[in-house]
């Protein structure tokens, strides 16, 4: 063999072991990505089901059960236009309040509830994620907008 096509052979060789570490490399990556939605989109069907991913919104307002065995608690999380049921087995952060902003993270199953793993709470009076704020300013917007379209319509019927 020449030592032209060692060269060319140890380059090749050197170029699929960069591709399979790249490969996999980028496979974990995919793998450890977690996505942000808001109950609307995961109404919508836009969350992945099976897979990981964060929700944020509010705790609603006596949505909050504690079971028997003192770790496990369901909850609803709201942007103030859908809501989604959320099941938490752990210690909850002590900021955790009906009312509050929190980010869980979990996996949606087939029939939509919610199996959190961690559960965020905000940390002072003025914080709420950035993301979690922007779904409620949009879902707020949103039902300003559907009140205004919708109110005309039920004024208009007749006497």
């Amino acid at each position: 063999m020449k030592s032209r096509h060692k060269r060319l052979a140890w380059v090749t060789l050197g170029l699929a072991v960069l591709g399979i570490g790249a490969a996999f490399i980028l496979n974990a990556f995919n793998k450890n990505l977690v996505f942000f939605f808001t109950p609307t989109q995961v109404a919508a069907k836009e969350a992945p089901t099976g897979r990981t991913f964060r929700i944020g919104g509010l705790v609603e307002a006596g949505s909050v059960q504690r079971q028997a065995d003192g770790v496990t608690v369901a909850f609803a999380v709201t942007d103030t236009a859908h809501r989604i049921q959320v099941r938490y087995k752990g210690i909850l952060p002590d900021l955790f309040k009906e009312g509050k902003g929190v980010v869980a993270q979990g996996t949606l199953d087939d029939s939509g509830r919610f199996t959190a793993t961690e559960v965020l709470a905000k940390h002072d009076e003025n914080y709420m994620p950035p993301e979690a704020a922007d779904a409620l300013e949009r879902a707020a917007k949103a039902r300003a907008i559907s009140e205004k379209t919708l109110a005309p319509a039920a004024g208009s019927g007749t006497q």
